[in-house]
């Protein structure tokens, strides 16, 4: 049995790895020639192995069955991950086809090579398969969420440069142009998404769609509340600069309570961890040398 195993598990890795070998060096002007549009017959130029990987996972994903209503949340969730490539849902589908059929191969020759309990090798299996296909969704899941908390973070700094912007004579247009270059070190995520919307502006879209858009890209609530402070602005005919010192000032004395909320809520959260591993300690050190000369003094001279 471990024989065949390895066998099995050697055929793998080298069908895999001659798949591999295909796809970047017998055509390896594909990918280049997808992107320049032209056909040097004299140059042989190779494959990037991610251009080739890519390449291969979209054709998957382009295969497989997949809902609209899925397809609209998952594109929707890339979006705010910051994943703007448009095969990005159909790369996705195929890592989790690829990951869905992997997996439970691995599992099952594993268990059959090193004996791990044969009778369970089917609920490893379909376990395998499950996190092979929902793994790839927790993770653009973890990875919105961690750019919609950055994006948060940075929207303070990026709100009261606006304002400085406005307040010196430029336009909303040029401001958010300004905002975005001088956030790119400090704040990525929200200097891209700023730099998407003067894009999306330049191309020709009007300025209230492409916030619109802005905010349901990236799906925080503070952007979406600037949103419709320069919506109404724009709408009403107001003064830009003084609707966003006034929604700055707002945004300051929120961030100043929900400090000071997270501030009050610390005495309940240290309850268990003082419990669990601060109170131990302290009886060792307090109880212990107690307990040890009861050991030594006392348990003597009641066996006396």
């Amino acid at each position: 049995m471990v024989l065949i195993s390895s066998i099995i598990l050697f055929a793998l890795l080298v069908g895999l790895l001659s798949a591999i070998g295909m796809s970047l060096w017998v055509r390896p002007k594909a990918a280049l020639d997808r992107v320049a549009g032209e056909i040097a017959a004299s140059e042989q130029s190779m494959t990037h192995p991610s251009l080739a990987f890519r390449e291969i996972m979209r054709k998957l994903g382009s295969a497989m069955p997949s809902s609209p209503k899925d397809s609209g949340l998952l594109q929707r969730r890339l979006l705010t991950a910051g994943f703007r490539n448009p095969n990005a849902l159909r790369i996705l589908y195929g890592v989790k086809g690829t990951l869905a059929v992997v997996l439970p191969i691995l599992v099952v020759v594993l268990t059959f090579t090193f004996g791990l309990s044969d009778q369970n090798w089917i609920g490893y299996v379909l376990g395998a398969a499950a996190v092979g296909y929902l793994g790839p969704n927790e993770f653009i899941r973890h990875a919105a969420k961690k750019r919609q908390k950055m994006i948060k973070k940075g929207m303070a700094n990026a709100l009261d440069l606006l304002v400085v912007c406005v307040e010196s004579g430029l336009g909303l247009d040029q401001a958010i142009m300004q905002v975005s270059k001088e956030l790119q070190t400090a704040h990525p995520e929200i200097s891209e998404e700023f730099g998407v919307v003067n894009l999306e502006m330049r191309a020709g879209k009007r300025r209230v769609d492409a916030l619109r858009d802005l905010g349901l890209r990236t799906g925080v609530d503070e952007v979406k509340k600037l949103v419709a402070v320069l919506v109404q602005a724009d709408r009403f005919g107001t003064s830009i600069a003084s609707s966003l010192k006034s929604h700055s000032d707002y945004m300051r004395v929120q961030a100043r309570q929900e400090a000071e909320t997270k501030a009050a809520k610390i005495g309940v959260k240290l309850v268990f961890p003082i419990f669990f591993f601060i109170l131990p300690s302290l009886f060792v050190v307090t109880v212990g040398p107690i307990i040890v000369r009861i050991f030594r003094e006392l348990l003597p001279m009641m066996n006396k």
